[in-house]
């Protein structure tokens, strides 16, 4: 186990979630799994938590019941090499989600991610400020992040 590990709440949908994300995810795993039993809190043979990599990051997920509800103020990023990764899990994780600005998105079981191609800390890094400035300008007005936008806006003077 990782030191440190994202754990995500989930009223009753966690195995759902985490069989959706292995869908998306082709470097995915389950590394361990416990269910509840005849004590309860929850149904017997509902998953109570589980442990599992998507692309190398470990995560676990737990039933925990509707005391708690996700929201965008935790997000998860993708670091993608270039456009096509971009649409891939956009399209991917927003189907029955909600799209939000600057790349953002929360997918349908309330978790939020930050698909983010790696051309955007590049550009925004830039140490010429006055391109950092149109990049970060031309991002703010984006949903879906472009990375051609994004590298027209670094490239003009204007």
């Amino acid at each position: 186990m990782k030191k440190i590990t994202p754990f995500i709440w989930f009223d009753n949908q966690a195995e759902e979630a985490m069989n959706y994300y292995f869908s998306i995810f082709r470097n995915s795993k389950l590394l361990s799994s416990s269910r509840y039993g005849d004590s309860g809190p929850g149904p017997k043979g509902q998953l109570l938590v589980a442990s599992f990599e998507l692309e190398d990051m470990q995560l676990s997920v737990i039933n925990g019941g509707p005391h708690y509800q996700l929201n965008p103020a935790f997000s998860l990023s993708i670091d993608c090499t270039d456009q096509q990764e971009v649409d891939y899990y956009w399209e991917k994780l927003g189907d029955g989600g909600k799209y939000m600005q600057c790349g953002w998105l929360t997918d349908k079981f309330g978790v939020t991610w930050q698909v983010v191609p790696r051309a955007l800390p590049r550009l925004l890094g830039d140490k010429d400020k006055a391109k950092a400035a149109r990049v970060m300008k031309a991002m703010m007005q984006m949903v879906k992040l472009d990375v051609q936008g994004l590298e027209d806006a670094a490239a003009s003077p204007s």
